[in-house]
């Protein structure tokens, strides 16, 4: 897993300018192929002039969700490598209008055939990714256009600071609150077993000396929760283990909140897997791990608690 998968979602913007950067680069040498000197940005303009001959920068800028000065640089372009012509609207001496040249209309027949060829090998790539990425685009830049990615941050800004949850790392000394919350529920439904003793009273050397972590949330200064991440053998794989929450403090989201932070924090890690046991009397915690994204094994795995009866991963992508 690469840094840009570890970060996740929050890095979209940097994920999509990867690959756009790789589609260009190959869009370019795909061009040679065919014999067509031809750049990749002009492909937009130049097609939507062919299929509409008059069109004015404005209006392709508009058809094509790009900035005016962009068509107007690409215009440029083509005009140069005499592809494209301008004149003036008799009716507007303000206005621009495009046309191809015989140059623009020769190469036409051969663009719209290397068009094709990458229509096809698109729609077979997207099939064996089993993606319907260009559907979940216009789901994406829909929702953006109800609502821009700043106020979805400004809102994302105003429930973390009007939260009265914090979440923070443990600590020398959390090891008694840690095992007291614990136990708590333990007890509550099961039996404290032996692997759950080597990790509450040792969880420094038996989580994150070997490479896990523990988080913990605290309502107004007190811990109320409190979540462990396992490295397992293969690595690359993290146990979610020792979720609780104070009976007190239910109800406020704040095993959701543990729960995305332990997954977040995996990514950090550089893991691409979260596990978990658990057991199928505990209906919310199930339901909780279900929105968080994870889903049943099929085979179970062999366990060192009597008590787990369900076992779920979730995989990172």
């Amino acid at each position: 897993m690469d840094f840009l998968q570890q970060l996740g979602p929050v890095a979209l913007g940097s994920r999509l300018r990867r690959l756009s950067e790789y589609f260009t680069s190959e869009a370019a040498t795909i061009y040679t192929d065919y014999n067509l000197e031809f750049q990749p940005r002009w492909y937009p303009v130049f097609y939507l002039v062919a299929h509409r001959p008059g069109i004015s920068s404005n209006e392709i800028a508009s058809q094509i969700g790009h900035t005016h000065a962009s068509v107007s640089q690409i215009v440029k372009e083509l005009v140069r490598h005499s592809l494209l012509t301008m004149r003036t609207d008799a009716h507007d001496q303000r206005r621009r209008l495009m046309t191809l040249t015989p140059l623009g209309q020769e190469m036409l027949p051969r663009l719209r055939a290397q068009t094709d060829d990458v229509r096809r090998s698109m729609q077979a790539l997207l099939a064996e990714a089993d993606v319907d990425l260009w559907q979940a685009l216009d789901r994406l830049e829909a929702q953006l256009q109800q609502q821009s990615l700043r106020t979805w941050v400004a809102q994302a800004r105003q429930q973390r600071e009007a939260s009265p949850v914090t979440l923070r790392d443990f600590r020398t000394g959390d090891q008694p609150v840690f095992r007291q919350l614990n136990e708590e529920w333990i007890s509550r439904y099961f039996k404290l077993e032996p692997a759950d003793l080597k990790a509450l009273d040792h969880p420094e050397e038996y989580i994150l000396e070997p490479g896990g972590g523990i988080l913990l949330a605290e309502l107004h200064g007190q811990v109320v929760g409190t979540c462990a991440l396992i490295k397992m053998d293969d690595g690359r794989s993290y146990e979610l283990a020792k979720m609780a929450v104070s009976p007190a403090a239910q109800g406020q989201q704040i095993g959701f909140l543990l729960g995305q932070a332990a997954i977040q924090r995996v990514r950090d890690f550089g893991g691409t897997r979260v596990y978990l046991e658990s057991n199928a009397i505990l209906k919310p915690a199930l339901a909780l791990y279900r929105k968080l994204g994870f889903q049943d094994l099929a085979e179970p795995n062999p366990s060192p608690y009597a008590r787990a009866d369900v076992q779920m991963e979730l995989l990172l992508r």
